[in-house]
C-alpha cells in the first residue's frame, strides 16, 4: 500500500512568524531533552565492557635488537633491549611470509664464544609471572647449519633452543615465582650457529593463577596450551586474553602434534557468554568453541616438549552446544601405560554445573610421556559424546641454586656497572659459564675461587663483599685508584694471592 502524499502546504508570512516564534520558545526545552537523551545514551553504552587496546599494568614487551619503542595493534608497547644487554649485534632479518608483525623484523644475535648472555628483567619478589621468549631465526646469518644453543633463567637450564625452519617461530614460556627482584634469561652453549633472541615478554599472573605447591623449587615450562574447535589458525591471545597467554589453534598441525584425531570428531561453538571465573581464568573466547566426539570418542596424540618428566595437566570443559530434550555428556579419559589417571568421570553439566559454565578437572602433578596419546571416551549412561574446549600443559623444571656466592657477586658488580660492559654479564657468576672475569671451583659446590679486576680503573674503596667470598684463592686488583684498608680476609682460607 502507497503511502499518502500530504498535501502542499503555503505558509502566509504571519504562519512563518509564528513557527519561528514557536521554536524561539521551545528551544531551551530542546537542548535539556537532546543533553538528557546524550546522558542516557552514554550510560548505556557504559554498560558494555569495552575492549581496551591499553596494556595491562606489569606487561614488559623487550623487542630484541629493535631500534626504538612503539605500540603495536594490539595495543602492547614494544620497548628495544638496547639499553637492557651490552652484548650481541642487533640485526634485521630478510623478509619472512610468517609474520609481518614489527617485533619480528630484528633480532640480536651473539657470538658462539662459550660465554653466556643475559637480560636481567625487572620483577616484583614473590610475584608470579608468565615469561615468554621467542626465536625467528629467518636465515639471519646466511648459514646453512640452523642454530641450537640452551635456554636459562639464571642457573636453571629452561630448554634447549632448536631450530628446524628459518621461517617458523620458535617459542618458550614458563611461569615463575620471582625470587628476588630480577629475573636473568641467558643464552649459552652454542652447538651450532649462533645464540640469538627476537623477542622477550613478561606478563604478571593476579591471584592464584598457576599456583603450585612446587613454585619455590621448580617452575613450569609450557609444553602445550590448545583452542580445541578454533574457527581459525589464528592463536587467541590478548587482548581476549587479559594475562596475554597465547592459545594455539588445533588447525596448526605439525608433525607429530595433534594427529591421530578420531572420525566423528566436529567442532562446535557458541556466540553466548560463557562463565570462566575460575582458578586458572582461560578467556571466554576460547572457551566459547570445542570439539565433539560424535561417534563417542575423542582422541589425539602430541609430541611434548621437554618431556617425560613431571607435569601440570589441565583440561577445560564447557556445555556449549544447545539441546531440545535434556541431555547427559559424561565421559572418561583414558591415557595408555596411566591407568591411575583414568579413573574420574567428568560429568559436565554436573560437575559445572549447567551449561555455558566452566569446569576445569586436571592434576597439579602427573608423570607424562614425551609421546602423549589420550582418549576421552564416552561412559555407557551418556547420550552424548565427550566435548573439550581446550587444555594446557607445563613441565616442572627443577631450580638449580647456582652458586652460594652469586649474592654477593651481584652487589660487588652492582658497585662498577658504569664501569664496563663487564660489570654487567648478569646470570649466575658461576653458571652455565662464569663471567669473564671470574674463575670458579665445581666440587663440591660452584664457588668463586679468582677475581680479576686488574686494570679496570676502579675508584673508592676495595670491594667488602671480598669478606663474604670465602672460597677465593687469588684477588687481582692492581692497577686501580681504589683507596682505604683492606677487608679482613681471615674467612678465605685457600686465600694465596692478592
Amino acid at each position: 500500500m502507497a503511502a499518502e502524499t500530504p498535501p502542499t502546504q503555503h505558509l502566509s508570512s504571519s504562519s512563518s512568524c509564528w513557527s519561528c516564534c514557536y521554536l524561539h520558545h521551545r528551544l531551551p526545552h530542546l537542548h535539556l531533552a537532546l543533553l538528557l537523551h546524550i546522558i542516557l545514551f552514554l550510560l548505556w553504552c557504559s554498560s558494555f565492557p569495552a575492549v581496551s587496546r591499553a596494556q595491562m599494568p606489569g606487561f614488559l614487551s623487550i623487542d630484541c635488537g629493535g631500534a626504538a619503542n612503539y605500540t603495536d595493534a594490539r595495543g602492547l608497547r614494544w620497548t628495544s633491549d638496547a639499553a637492557l644487554i651490552a652484548t650481541g649485534t642487533p640485526i634485521s632479518t630478510p623478509n619472512t611470509s610468517t609474520t609481518d608483525t614489527q617485533q619480528y623484523t630484528t633480532l640480536r644475535a651473539f657470538p658462539s664464544d662459550g660465554a653466556k648472555h643475559c637480560y636481567a628483567l625487572p620483577v616484583a619478589t614473590r610475584a608470579r609471572y608468565l615469561l615468554r621468549a621467542t626465536f625467528l631465526y629467518a636465515g639471519f646469518d646466511g648459514d646453512d647449519a640452523f642454530p641450537e644453543f640452551d635456554l636459562y633463567l639464571g642457573a636453571t637450564r629452561w630448554s634447549p633452543v632448536v631450530v628446524y625452519d628459518g621461517a617458523r617461530l620458535v617459542t618458550r614460556e614458563a611461569v615463575v615465582l620471582a625470587q628476588s627482584s630480577t629475573v636473568s634469561v641467558c643464552l649459552s652453549n652454542a652447538t651450532t650457529g649462533r645464540p640469538f633472541i627476537s623477542t622477550l615478554e613478561l606478563r604478571p599472573l593476579n591471584g592464584s593463577l598457576y599456583r603450585t605447591d612446587a613454585e619455590a623449587r621448580a617452575f613450569l615450562a609450557l609444553a602445550a596450551r590448545i583452542n580445541f574447535g578454533a574457527p581459525s589458525p589464528d592463536p587467541v591471545r590478548y587482548p581476549d586474553d587479559p594475562y596475554d597467554r597465547i592459545w594455539e589453534s588445533d588447525m596448526v598441525r605439525r608433525a607429530n602434534y595433534l594427529v591421530d584425531a578420531a572420525p566423528g570428531t566436529v567442532n562446535v561453538s557458541t556466540d553466548k557468554p560463557v562463565f570462566v571465573a575460575t582458578s586458572e581464568r582461560p578467556p571466554e573466547k576460547v572457551m566459547q568453541t570445542a570439539v565433539v566426539g560424535t561417534l563417542g570418542e575423542l582422541t589425539y596424540r602430541l609430541n611434548l616438549n621437554g618431556f617425560p618428566g613431571d607435569g601440570w595437566a589441565f583440561s577445560y570443559f564447557a556445555e556449549i552446544e544447545e539441546s531440545i530434550v535434556p541431555e547427559t555428556r559424561k565421559f572418561k579419559l583414558f591415557i595408555p601405560g596411566l591407568p591411575d589417571v583414568s579413573k574420574a568421570t567428568v560429568d559436565v553439566g554436573e560437575n559445572a554445573p549447567g551449561k555455558l559454565r566452566l569446569y576445569q578437572p586436571g592434576y597439579y602433578n602427573v608423570s607424562l610421556p614425551f609421546v602423549l596419546s589420550f582418549a576421552f571416551r564416552k561412559t555407557n549412561d551418556s547420550s552424548r559424546g565427550p566435548i573439550l574446549n581446550a587444555f594446557e600443559i607445563y613441565k616442572y623444571v627443577e631450580i638449580e641454586p647456582g652458586s652460594p656466592d652469586a649474592l654477593a657477586m651481584a652487589s660487588l658488580a652492582s658497585r662498577y656497572t658504569s664501569f664496563g660492559d663487564w660489570a654487567n654479564e648478569g646470570g649466575d657468576p658461576c653458571w652455565p659459564s662464569p663471567w669473564s672475569w671470574v674463575r670458579c671451583s665445581s666440587e663440591p659446590q660452584l664457588r668463586v675461587v679468582s677475581i680479576n679486576l686488574s686494570g679496570k680503573n676502579l675508584t673508592g674503596g676495595v670491594p667488602p663483599e671480598l669478606v663474604a667470598l670465602s672460597f677465593l684463592a687469588e684477588i687481582r686488583l692492581d692497577d686501580n685508584m681504589l683507596t682505604g684498608p683492606i677487608p679482613d680476609l681471615a674467612a678465605s682460607s685457600n686465600l694465596s694471592i692478592m
